[in-house]
């Protein structure tokens, strides 16, 4: 069993790198059919954040504090100091926290190398600063949650409690998404590419952490 799950890991890292690698190509070399897509969903969805404000407020409170990168970083940290504290596996904090540093360095150099611009909207109801492609917010909630996930899998968290995690993480990391394109601050592929980036990256991360932990705790 224990030879599976790097194997599993490694496949799984492969498939998500090609498709985020795919996705790269398409959009730096703009693509046609992907682009009319995105405008496409992009100026549907502004018909509706237009016209319902109460909504696109509720977004806007959960993009800029609940699913912000800062407060998903924040309880990357908390839970890094906690496993140190309460089951001193500094190993598995350090691996947290390194993981999540790759993760904006990463986002950051394909925003710079891509230099993607956002959607730009004669009635904007947000803004948000750098280049589009991937989408920050998405990529760095769903390195976060899938990080979480397996560590409270791993941590022997089975039932009621794993499934309310789980919708937890789906609701993150598919909602973050929505809010994103909702506001008008992304493409569809800008989202997409945050959540192929992201999860690659959690699979390369549980590679890393199945073949060293027996080496570090």
């Amino acid at each position: 069993m224990q030879h599976q799950i790097p194997r599993t890991a490694l496949l799984t890292t492969t498939v998500l790198t090609l498709s985020s690698a795919l996705l790269l190509t398409l959009v730096a070399v703009e693509w046609g059919p992907l682009l009319a897509l995105d405008d496409d969903i992009a100026r549907t969805t502004h018909r509706w954040t237009v016209r319902e404000r109460g909504l696109t407020q509720v977004f806007r409170v959960l993009t800029d504090w609940v699913w912000d990168p800062v407060t998903m970083r924040l309880l990357c940290a908390g839970v890094a100091l906690w496993l140190l504290w309460r089951t001193a596996a500094w190993w598995t904090a350090l691996w947290l926290m390194l993981t999540c540093a790759v993760a904006a360095v990463v986002q950051q150099a394909v925003k710079a190398g891509v230099a993607r611009p956002r959607p730009v909207w004669p009635d904007p109801v947000d803004s948000a600063r750098y280049a589009a492609f991937p989408s920050g917010h998405v990529m760095t909630a769903t390195v976060v949650c899938g990080l979480l996930l397996w560590l409270i899998h791993r941590h022997g968290v089975r039932g009621a409690r794993w499934y309310g995690a789980v919708a937890v993480a789906v609701v993150s990391v598919v909602g973050v998404g929505v809010t994103r394109v909702w506001l008008g601050v992304h493409w569809f592929s800008d989202v997409l590419g945050g959540w192929l980036f992201g999860a690659s990256l959690v699979a390369g991360a549980v590679l890393v952490h199945e073949r060293c932990q027996g080496r570090q705790e």
